[in-house]
């Protein structure tokens, strides 16, 4: 028993801290062909630690001894979060590598898709691969809103920053808690700010603010209709998903 128990703590403590060390060969690969300085470095890292940290935690408070396929391809996708954190931090919003950021951005959009593809597949949906998700899509958001919020105005980190009021407002108001019923528009409107960010970051259409005003509109209305429907029906359990 003590054998086993110490085979699945080393399984746990083993597999975050490979993908830790992946972040920290890409952030070298990104250093080397487009340059990265102190502060990248360093928003690289934390960002690597951090995401060694949660899923090393996750993994202990689930009893999981090891990831799913799925949640391998998400890792892939938080890597390239990482990057982008990275090149986005270090230049401030100034003389980013636009097409790298938007290639890394991009695919790790698209792999979002294949994730959850992947666990439907395979018949490896977990409460911590959808947490897991979740936070990897919920931080690609709030940089690139943070970039974008350079060229247009403090008003577009209200995209990125969202999700994160809600969570500290579930602190306080515990009927905010409770599960959302499954909601197809929650989906597409999650989808779509990573999409219109991403086209807003490329620079390459001039209305892109318009793209950003809708998507930061839409935000509005999905979140304001979860608090509402969470108040109206405060402490009545219904199963399904909350916010991406």
């Amino acid at each position: 028993m003590i054998t086993l128990q110490h085979t699945r703590a080393s399984a746990v403590v083993r597999e975050p801290a490979v993908w830790a060390a992946a972040q920290v060969l890409l952030l070298g690969v990104v250093g080397a062909t487009a340059g990265l300085g102190p502060l990248g470095w360093a928003a690289g890292l934390a960002y690597g630690f951090a995401t060694w940290a949660f899923l090393g935690y996750g993994m202990q408070r689930h009893r999981t001894a090891s990831l799913g396929p799925a949640d391998r391809v998400t890792l892939a996708r938080g890597l390239m979060v990482g990057a982008v954190t990275a090149l986005v931090a270090d230049r401030a919003g100034q003389d980013v590598p636009v097409a790298l950021v938007v290639t890394l951005a991009a695919v790790a959009l698209s792999l979002d898709w294949v994730d959850g593809q992947v666990a439907r597949r395979t018949g490896t949906s977990t409460a911590l691969g959808a947490r897991f998700d979740m936070e990897v899509d919920a931080f690609l958001i709030l940089v690139l809103s943070a970039y974008v919020a350079v060229q247009m105005g403090p008003w577009v980190l209200a995209i990125g920053l969202m999700r994160y009021v809600f969570v500290a407002a579930s602190w306080r108001f515990r009927w905010m808690n409770a599960s959302l019923p499954p909601s197809y528009a929650r989906k597409v409107v999650a989808a779509v700010q990573g999409i219109f960010l991403v086209v807003a970051a490329s620079g390459v259409i001039p209305f892109a603010g318009v793209l950003v005003g809708l998507a930061l509109a839409s935000l509005v209305w999905s979140f304001g209709r979860d608090v509402l429907w969470l108040w109206r029906n405060a402490g009545v359990p219904v199963g399904g998903s909350g916010h991406v």
